[in-house]
């Protein structure tokens, strides 16, 4: 028995949208772990005829000019070396990922904002080190303020990352999917050969 839902769900793999491509550095490492470094499939073809990019690998699908057939590229790496800046902007999904997505204070992973360590009312400034991911229940307990006052510890210090550390904390959590020819770029549960 044949089901729409089936063909729909085969339509949507082949449409060209699900085919971004993995944009490796000169160096052959990603731009960025967390979020991956991705370009749509048209970006991608575009940098390729500019001569921005090297295929390094592609997908089954093609598109279609009136003149030209072409794979779509699944990764490329950029021919000139994007130097990486040394500290990630002060951004709250930057926070998160500092802090595992987890709460400071309990370790929990549910409704997480964020708190000012030495609360603004006492001269507390919004900056790395004195803001950190919390959950609701926990920012509500501590209150306005300081962790200590509030007889709650903090599991790990906050601090002001490198672009690095935080990639290296992204590896951590990899994305739902991940194409077969993007693992070899990436090292996640890559098993190695002895």
């Amino acid at each position: 028995m044949y089901h729409a839902g089936s063909f729909q769900a085969a339509e949507r793999a082949r449409h060209p949208d699900n085919c971004p491509a993995l944009v490796l550095n000169a160096d052959y490492t990603p731009l960025s772990y967390y979020p991956l470094s991705l370009w749509p499939w048209q970006t991608a073809i575009k940098a390729v005829f500019l001569e921005k990019v090297d295929i390094v690998a592609s997908y089954e699908r093609h598109v279609h000019s009136p003149s030209r057939d072409m794979q779509i590229p699944s990764v490329i790496a950029l021919r000139q070396y994007v130097k990486p800046s040394e500290h990630p902007a002060f951004t709250r999904f930057n926070l998160f990922l500092r802090d595992k997505f987890e709460c400071q204070y309990c370790g929990c992973t549910d409704n997480l904002t964020f708190d000012h360590i030495v609360p603004r009312r006492l001269g507390g400034r919004t900056s790395w080190e004195n803001v950190t991911t919390a959950c609701l229940p926990c920012n509500l307990k501590k209150g306005g303020r300081t962790p200590a006052q509030a007889h709650m510890q903090l599991r790990m210090a906050a601090i002001r990352p490198t672009s690095w550390q935080l990639q290296d904390r992204g590896r951590g959590f990899p994305p739902n999917y991940l194409h077969d020819s993007w693992r070899d770029w990436l090292y996640w549960d890559i098993e190695l050969e002895a």
